[in-house]
């Protein structure tokens, strides 16, 4: 063992629980102790164990119905079963169901080590305690996000293809970079594109590639990402904004692995492992038909979430003292952190922008700031102005669109037909919209008693 691992060690007798932690901690193994499954569960939201070992015939909460909550709390941790009371098809069925281990009481010395050590060998690297330079950019000290960051750090060993999911600002490049840095690729390229941020010929050069006179403009051979990031990891961002036709060549790399590019008649084998994102609701988007179900399936092996900052709000007092030491450190050396006020300001904020409105904030009261400490009402200044500042094209795009349908809604008195006609679309076309923006035509008939739309 690298550390002394931690071992949460449950069960209702006390004067085995107190035996069985003796035993443990002379082994070297650091150990907490809890005598039933609620209590265990309060200790594993405080502090993350290495492993868990319990009983399995306990009050209230018996040692599977643990196991069941532990997953939950923490997919991937192992958890080992002790039982006086064992079967052959307890046995079975509790190993079916996740249990890394079921030994029978009274358990022989060299039995439970072998299989805690074994546990432990299987999940190296997956707790808080073990190396964590892989994930050293992300700051957080939330349950959530460590939970997320447990499932990354083991999906991290095998080459699967990840898709990220969460809101825009919440920090999935971050965790793209960070299963790279887990993984056997870590010294080959990271290499990310954002598929929503140019159009569909640029975007496709860029990456498959093109050859010499592939298109107007094409003077010379260009590789494309996927030749760059060979034996590496390609980032694609926001991936729910691919092209369909686009989406059609990328399924037949990942599926081929080889990429031909534009205009040229030879295929290349690339060994590339893809981790893609969306803030978009994928399921929708395929229902829609404006994304393939192939595709998804393909980059959906393992679905890791992120949490919005509005959800992980502990973070924030963290992040905002890290990042003001960076924006510190680039301008204005003599800016040491914000005030208790300016900290609680921004605790309580809502944070719509995710972490990327945090770093904003951050630096707009530093570029101002004319003390060492930041003040409350720099910060209140700052949250105004992010308020007002421009949108993206795409979230100004969203926001237009929205607007537009409601007017329509509204002087059609929610005839979906005649309000398709004045868009200039056919009615499925109009229906995806609505669909995208959460309308109900029925709101908008005469007598209809539905809530008001914003």
């Amino acid at each position: 063992m690298k550390h002394a691992a931690h071992i949460l060690l449950v069960d209702d007798d006390a004067s085995l629980l107190k035996l069985l932690g003796m035993r443990l901690e002379s082994r070297g193994y650091r150990v907490t102790t809890a005598e039933s499954g609620r209590q265990a569960l309060d200790s594993l939201n405080q502090a993350r164990p290495d492993l868990v070992l319990s009983d399995l015939r306990m009050d209230e909460m018996d040692g599977m119905a643990l196991f069941h909550q532990v997953q939950k709390l923490a997919p991937g941790l192992p958890v080992i079963i002790l039982t006086a009371h064992g079967s052959i098809p307890d046995a079975v069925s509790a190993t079916r169901q996740g249990v890394f281990s079921f030994l029978t009481k009274p358990v022989d010395r060299d039995e439970l080590f072998a299989a805690i050590e074994d546990a432990l060998s299987q999940t190296a690297g997956t707790s808080g305690d073990g190396d964590s330079a892989w994930r050293a950019a992300i700051i957080t000290r939330s349950p959530h996000m460590e939970r997320v960051l447990e499932q990354a750090r083991m999906v991290a060993g095998s080459d699967v293809s990840v898709l990220l999911t969460g809101p825009s600002g919440s920090g999935k490049e971050l965790l793209a970079k960070a299963i790279h840095q887990a993984s056997s690729r870590a010294d080959k390229p990271f290499i990310a594109i954002n598929c929503g941020a140019l159009p569909e010929q640029l975007l496709e050069s860029e990456l498959f590639g093109h050859a010499k006179g592939a298109f107007t403009g094409a003077v010379s051979q260009h590789e494309g990402l996927f030749q760059a990031a060979d034996g590496g990891t390609l980032f694609l961002d926001e991936i729910g904004d691919m092209p369909l036709p686009l989406q059609v060549k990328l399924l037949r790399v990942l599926q081929d692995r080889q990429v031909r590019p534009l205009g040229s008649t030879t295929s290349i084998p690339v060994d590339v492992r893809i981790i893609s994102a969306t803030h978009r609701d994928l399921d929708r988007a395929m229902g829609e038909g404006d994304f393939r179900e192939d595709l998804y399936y393909r980059l959906n092996v393992v679905n890791l979430r992120l949490p919005p900052l509005k959800d992980r709000a502990e973070d924030v007092p963290l992040l905002a003292k890290h990042l003001v030491t960076q924006a510190a450190a680039r301008h204005k050396p003599f800016v040491k952190g914000f005030s208790s006020e300016a900290l609680n300001l921004l605790a309580s904020s809502a944070w719509p922008g995710n972490v990327r409105q945090l770093v904003n904030v951050v630096e707009q009261c530093v570029a101002l700031t004319s003390s060492p400490i930041i003040p409350e009402a720099l910060v209140s200044q700052a949250l105004m102005a992010e308020e007002n500042a421009l949108p993206s094209f795409n979230d100004a795009r969203a926001s237009f669109e929205r607007s537009y349908l409601i007017k329509v809604l509204k002087i059609t008195e929610g005839n979906v037909t005649q309000a398709a006609r004045i868009a200039g679309r056919n009615r499925t076309d109009f229906y995806k919209l609505l669909g995208r923006h959460d309308l109900e035509p029925s709101v908008f008939k005469p007598g209809a008693t539905a809530e008001e739309v914003d």
